[in-house]
């Protein structure tokens, strides 16, 4: 049963890694999931559309993918790096599956009388160099910002739990834009628009992630208490090259 401190959960007698090997939690696989969905999404809708709102320009995938760094936080923070680490991982797998199967669908001949093949192609058609940075972006993001959560929540000792998701927000999109859009765009728009829309895209995720502050505080608060769990990685091993959770 959990307690509370102020608007943080703290459960009475914290539990490390090695204490949770082979358990089953109750919402993990559904928390895997979304994370999925929202990166499918993300990359397949908005990823290469730029829109101008109010006179600022941005790109659209903007609607979904900070919430992929929300819900990494909140696995990072109640399930622990290494399980977290093993849907960044399924989130990586499922991207690049993805990419290559609408390439491959793009590339089958159309029926004769289809009239469709070139909107088909310039909504799904997948070119390399953006499947490329989206992924690698993606993987460098969502592993900095799993291991400043985990570090940070050591540091603070499980205290202030908003530091540490904007901190690893700052963190990972910060490696996310300055990775995606110079490898995506440069040379394909305008210099100015990449640099603008790289900075105007890492403000706006930074923002999303603070202005769902609250709603993270519920959320984490609610695994918690239905999973009796608070890990702390404090002998973790950090290295993103495992699928071990």
């Amino acid at each position: 049963m959990s307690t509370q401190t102020g608007t943080e959960h703290v459960l009475p007698v914290s539990q490390t890694e090695p204490d949770t090997e082979g358990r089953r939690f109750k919402y993990y696989d559904l928390c895997m999931a979304a994370f999925v969905t929202l990166l499918l999404c993300a990359n397949v809708i908005g990823a290469a559309k730029l829109t101008t709102v109010a006179g600022i320009t941005f790109g659209a995938g903007i609607l979904f993918f900070p919430l992929s760094y929300v819900l990494g936080d909140v696995l990072t923070e109640v399930y622990g790096y290494k399980r977290a680490r093993r849907v960044v991982w399924a989130g990586f797998v499922a991207g690049g599956f993805a990419s290559f199967m609408s390439f491959v669908i793009v590339a089958m001949p159309p029926e004769a009388g289809w009239p469709h093949q070139s909107a088909y192609e310039t909504v799904f058609g997948q070119v390399p160099r953006i499947v490329f940075a989206s992924l690698a972006a993606f993987w460098v993001g969502e592993f900095a910002n799993a291991y400043v959560m985990a570090k940070m929540k050591l540091w603070t000792k499980g205290k202030h739990l908003w530091s540490r998701t904007i901190g690893s927000t700052v963190v990972g999109q910060g490696f996310d834009s300055l990775i995606f859009y110079p490898v995506a765009f440069l040379g394909i728009w305008e210099t100015s628009a990449v640099i603008t829309v790289m900075f105007t895209n890492f403000a706006f995720k930074v923002l999303w992630e603070a202005f769902l502050t609250p709603v993270t505080y519920k959320v984490v608060g609610a695994l918690k208490k239905a999973e009796n769990v608070d890990i702390y990685d404090e002998d973790t091993d950090f290295t993103p090259f495992s699928l071990k959770g």
